[in-house]
């Protein structure tokens, strides 16, 4: 199997739980992009088992609360691609926690909406 968070150098783990580990993303949309990853190869969030799913809920918080000391972001994207339709570009379960920032963007309205342009802009026409 040649999957790149399987043969990812270990160097790069920020941290690790028995389930899963994390390291900031190879092409940050902003300051402090983090990946959340399970040590198991599986494609699926869905095919995840509960005590995988529950270590890599309870890494994500982890990561959280440590980009809340580094980065201070005023919020957070939460985002996971779930197979290829929906964008995943690597065949292995990973969950994103993006730090935002006030003015990082002119509207942020919409957030994940913005995936399909055309369904984003929902409140326009009310």
């Amino acid at each position: 199997m040649n999957c790149f968070f399987c043969s990812l150098d270990p160097s790069r783990i920020l941290d690790s739980n028995a389930y899963c580990f994390m390291i900031r993303d190879d092409f940050p949309i902003s300051p402090g992009h983090t990946l959340i990853i399970p040590k198991r190869h599986v494609g699926s969030f869905f095919e995840l088992d509960a005590a995988e799913q529950h270590a890599l809920l309870a890494l994500l918080d982890s990561a959280k609360k440590s980009l809340d000391i580094e980065y201070q972001p005023d919020t957070y994207n939460l985002g996971l691609n779930d197979g290829p339709a929906a964008g995943q570009s690597i065949p292995h379960v990973h969950f994103h926690l993006i730090p935002r920032y006030a003015g990082d963007c002119d509207d942020p309205r919409g957030g994940v909406r913005w995936i399909v342009p055309a369904k984003a802009n929902y409140w326009a026409d009310s």
